[in-house]
């Protein structure tokens, strides 16, 4: 009897393990996805910015 409920334990223990390992994988995935977007995304208006700061500076030395 204790033969198994040990076994049972190293089974519990091992899933768990490697179930706590996707689930961490996945939401650090996520977490990475998310963040590389978010900086694409201020990249893209940062040059909008920049852009605009040209052309004004551009109109005002065709003045």
């Amino acid at each position: 009897m204790a033969l198994n409920s040990q076994k049972w334990g190293y089974v519990r223990i091992i899933t768990g393990t490697i179930l706590g390992g996707v689930l961490g994988f996945y939401v650090m995935h996520r977490v990475e996805v998310s963040y590389k977007e978010k900086m694409k995304k201020r990249l893209r208006e940062y040059e909008k910015e920049l852009q605009k700061k040209e052309e004004l500076k551009q109109l005002e030395e065709s003045m």
